[in-house]
């Protein structure tokens, strides 16, 4: 239970970073591309103002993320020496590959200013960027092979699976579906601490930059309702997908304890203390077939029918995963989501013809960026919690999974040493990105103007005057 605590907390941590990167990589390379195109000074200010936020979230991402590693070999031994064989290659490739080609084309992208031709150094971010993506797509696919085990064959006398079919792993139906719900998320996620940033910066310091933040305001309310709307959609097919490849996952998500014909959907239910059987609940009728079926007569399996299902099949056992967690992080996922979208609907109808929004809206702006990140967090906790009791499911239980030779107070001492670690890193995550913010548009300057600014540093240190 500690290993899994710590693995949740450093995943969930890290996942906060992940959809700003992608994000912000994409938004970056598109107000670039609006300077390549067009000359004006004003795109290039907000190429580096976005990039700057940019910089700061991957350095964080990074940071946290190489942790995760260390854990499969440290926390999951038994694991990593039962999936290792396919589990290891799309995270090979991820860091050989996908890592590096991202972290290569940034680096010549922030010392290529005035050293690269213009369309060169443009395209280094479009391919930082999409680096991003293939990193993200190369990991979903590792994660849904846990979800959705394809391509393998459990060799009984080394007692571990091996990989047969590698293009089966990567083009995993459950991946395909994904991804795009992922991307989506991400958008949704930068283009609200775009939006928020920006309203703030117009709402609370009136400048001579207002056209440029009315700009952003703009571009990441669009962003973030348009990619809402993939995300539902995108969620939806996932819905279906998850109902077919593991039922109890649904089943848990709507505390349906019983199979029904048509099913409906809960909106509220107030479950025992176990989390056994309903209380109270008010529910929709025949919405949960449609969302698990596609018909809105469709037949949803209950919990009890499906544990005994998985008893006669996987033996004796408690194959429910955690219902109330279960249940509460799939409506707040979506609660939260929604909001954001419904605040980017309103800033937009806020912002036209000049207008700025009206009364709360200050309130609003700094709220937002924090509803597409609860939304991203609340999903994982869905996703993971909801498979339980397997790490692999229908393949290796998650009991199994953990080292044998990790100590209880080994584990303690390292979860209270991360989320320590953890909490500092983001007081500092939080104090640049609000320097950077309060700090308005940078100056359309140079790397020339960087390396004499440098210079000037270098000689002061030598003086003692710098620091």
């Amino acid at each position: 239970m500690l290993s899994r605590w710590q693995f949740g907390v450093t995943t969930v941590y890290h996942f906060l970073f992940v959809p700003l990167t992608i994000g912000m990589a994409f938004a970056t390379a598109g107000f670039q591309t609006a300077w390549y195109r067009t000359g004006r000074e004003q795109y290039l200010r907000l190429t580096r103002f976005v990039g700057e936020l940019f910089l700061i979230n991957f350095a964080l991402g990074v940071v946290t993320g190489i942790v995760q590693e260390f854990q499969f070999g440290m926390n999951w031994s038994s694991y990593s020496r039962f999936v290792g064989d396919i589990f290891g290659a799309p995270l090979a490739i991820e860091g050989l590959l996908a890592f590096f080609l991202e972290s290569t084309f940034l680096g010549l992208w922030i010392f290529g200013w005035d050293r690269l031709g213009k369309g060169v150094h443009l395209a280094t971010i479009w391919i930082a960027a999409v680096g991003s993506a293939v990193s993200a797509y190369i990991i979903l696919a590792a994660n849904a092979w846990m979800q959705h085990p394809v391509g393998y064959e459990v060799n009984q006398a080394a007692g571990r699976a091996e990989l047969k079919d590698f293009f089966a792993v990567v083009t995993n139906v459950t991946a395909l579906i994904t991804f795009p719900h992922t991307i989506a998320a991400a958008f949704m996620t930068t283009g609200a601490l775009l939006t928020g940033v920006a309203l703030w910066r117009l709402l609370r310091h009136r400048t001579e930059d207002e056209g440029a933040f009315r700009a952003i305001a703009k571009a990441g309310a669009t962003m973030l309702l348009v990619s809402g709307l993939v995300v539902a959609v995108t969620g939806d097919m996932q819905g279906k997908i998850m109902t077919d490849q593991q039922p109890m996952k649904m089943a848990a998500a709507e505390a349906l304890w019983n199979t029904e014909q048509p099913a409906s959907f809960s909106l509220f239910t107030i479950g025992t203390l176990d989390g056994s059987k309903d209380v109270f609940s008010i529910r929709v009728p025949n919405v949960l077939s449609f969302l698990a079926t596609g018909d809105f007569n469709g037949k949803v399996e209950g919990i009890n029918e499906l544990q005994a299902q998985e008893v006669a099949k996987y033996g004796p056992g408690d194959y429910t995963p955690n219902t109330p967690v279960t249940y509460w992080t799939f409506r707040l996922m979506i609660g939260a989501g929604a909001l954001a979208a419904l605040a980017a609907l309103w800033f937009l109808v806020g912002l036209r013809k000049g207008r700025v929004p009206g009364r709360g809206a200050v309130t609003v702006a700094i709220l937002l960026p924090f509803l597409p990140l609860a939304a991203n967090s609340f999903a994982w906790l869905f996703t993971e919690v909801g498979r339980q009791p397997w790490i692999v499911f229908g393949l290796m239980p998650t009991a199994a999974a953990v080292s044998p030779t990790s100590t209880t107070a080994e584990v303690l001492l390292t979860l209270v040493g991360f989320t320590v670690l953890y909490g500092a890193l983001a007081v500092v995550m939080a104090g640049l990105m609000v320097r950077r913010v309060r700090a308005g548009l940078p100056e359309a300057a140079t790397d020339k103007t960087f390396e004499h600014e440098a210079e000037q540093e270098a000689a002061e240190a030598e003086l003692g005057l710098g620091y």
